[in-house]
């Protein structure tokens, strides 16, 4: 896990490390970082640092004094440099070097008509990089012109843009953007320090593009409980993704059952079931309305004719996907939600908690007596369930997601490009590696089954079964999903919920190699 933090508590570990090092000592570290960064782009994308055009768009701030110091670097490797000032003053001493180094720095033009501003376009239509070192992290808001065009000008060029820090008009703490056309959309951002939660979460994640952290030695100024969130990374599923050991059977491994699919939709009970074999549970029980396709499509699913309490021992329910909102689907959720073991609700037993006060306090009173309710709602799931999600300059999506799961008393797992995990005691995991593919009919009940198939797993395993624990398996099986959207998207073919079924083994084997190469 990579922590995540807000910006006061990066600024207070700033100036911790900054009253421990030489004056300007920081601002080297990650300009050095920074330029190394741009110098392997060039390698990688063009014929490297010598003769390279760099444009630069400097604000009045640090952020631009990161940008003009990496830029004397840049050109003393070789490259063309232009720094094109947004504001009426700049870093000073970053000025300087930058001339000294043979760069040019020259004042923005707003003016689209007059002859110095086509010249800046021109600049930057021919540039080969485009750095963004105008607002730092602790911008708020849209930017103004010159700034503005500058920036549009940069999305419209050739130019690999590469925001410093973090794409100015994203606000860091939130992820809020509130104008995404004034503000910069990057291809790479160079960050620094420690990872910030708006570079990570939608609207500012979608303005970041590949995020690059740059060490500058803040590290050890923080302590484990000032990160906001938790960023899940490969190595972090490798962990609940044990091989069985040579004294496991099917029962020691975990045993989930599966409440899906219908009549209407059998097809959910079939990828629902599919990826419950595949996440680490040793068996699999299933209670839902489509028996007879489940069974003919995996063969070693045990079919149970009754409900959730009569199905036999297993350590997590999963209730939900097209099972239908009827009254039968409202008793199997019930009865589920009565038994002294994780349960997670996704789908239409998410429409039916909505509809249903008397559920929704069945998992307060879980929570309170110890027990464990997982959600997996989408945005527009989200909402019904009366969670709205703020968009442009109000956006917070990690603050909505953990009010949702403190009022609800349940892990609450957001969907979307980037995945978010919030446990009631606030203990919150953002997965980013996934893939549009996932987009598709289906995806959410292979999601559903998989996550409880690694919470069996654990639950089967670990003396540890609170939210907060569980919520971090939940992140990884996010984690594992994405990798198999990855993977199903890799050829280029057309990818559906059955591709991505398919490609869940080859994530978990590549997920395995990377645990046992760890070890």
């Amino acid at each position: 896990m990579k922590p995540v933090f807000d910006v006061a508590v990066i600024r207070r570990a700033e100036a911790e490390l900054m009253a421990q090092v030489d004056d300007g000592e920081l601002m080297q570290r990650a300009s050095h970082g920074l330029a190394q960064e741009v110098i392997a782009l060039l390698d990688q994308r063009c014929d490297g640092p010598v003769g390279a055009r760099v444009v630069a768009l400097i604000g009045a701030g640090n952020n631009g004094g990161d940008a003009l110091y990496a830029c004397a670097e840049l050109v003393a490797r070789g490259a063309s440099v232009v720094a094109l000032t947004t504001a009426q003053r700049w870093h000073e001493a970053g000025a300087s070097a930058l001339l000294a180094a043979g760069g040019r720095i020259e004042a923005a033009t707003a003016r689209a008509d007059g002859g110095e501003a086509e010249d800046q376009s021109k600049l930057i239509r021919q540039a080969d990089v485009v750095l963004d070192g105008i607002l730092g992290i602790g911008g708020h808001g849209a930017l103004i012109e010159p700034a503005t065009a500058l920036a549009a000008k940069a999305a419209a060029s050739a130019a690999i843009v590469v925001a410093v820090d973090v794409p100015s008009g994203v606000d860091c703490d939130t992820g809020a953007v509130e104008d995404p056309q004034a503000a910069i959309w990057a291809d790479t951002t160079v960050t620094f320090g420690e990872l910030k939660p708006g570079l990570l979460v939608p609207a500012g994640a979608n303005q970041t593009g590949e995020l690059t952290l740059v060490d500058i030695g803040l590290s050890s100024f923080f302590e484990p409980s000032e990160a906001r969130a938790q960023l899940v990374e490969p190595e972090d599923a490798a962990a609940f993704l044990p091989l069985p050991g040579m004294n496991d059977d099917k029962y020691t491994r975990g045993v989930v059952g599966v409440v899906a699919g219908s009549a209407d939709y059998p097809g959910a009970g079939v990828l629902c079931t599919g990826s419950a074999r595949l996440g680490g549970a040793g068996m699999v029980r299933y209670a839902g309305g489509a028996p007879g396709q489940v069974i003919s499509a995996w063969p070693e699913v045990v079919i149970s004719r009754e409900g959730p309490a009569s199905a036999g021992r297993v350590q997590t329910w999963v209730v939900g996907p097209g099972g239908g909102t009827n009254q039968a689907a409202h008793h199997r959720l019930e009865e589920a939600l009565g038994i002294d073991e994780p349960v997670l609700v996704d789908a239409d037993g998410l429409t039916l908690l909505a509809e249903d006060e008397a559920l929704r306090k069945k998992i307060l009173q879980r929570s309170a007596d110890g027990l464990t309710t997982i959600l997996t709602p989408h945005e527009g799931e989200f909402a019904r369930l009366g969670f709205g999600l703020a968009t442009g300059a109000h956006a917070d999506r990690i603050a909505a997601v953990q009010a949702a799961a403190v009022e609800l008393g349940a892990v609450v797992l957001l969907k979307g490009h980037s995945t978010l995990v919030c446990a009631p005691s606030g203990e919150t995991f953002i997965n980013t590696l996934a893939d549009s593919a996932l987009a598709t009919a289906g995806s959410g009940d292979v999601l559903s089954g998989l996550v409880g198939s690694m919470v069996a797993a654990h639950v089967a395993r670990s003396a540890d079964v609170t939210a907060a624990a569980l919520a971090e398996v939940v992140a990884c099986a996010a984690l594992v999903h994405g990798l198999a959207g990855q993977l199903s998207a890799a050829t280029l073919r057309p990818v559906t919920s059955v591709d991505v079924l398919r490609a869940v083994p080859e994530a978990i084997a590549n997920l395995r190699s990377l645990g046992s190469n760890s070890e």
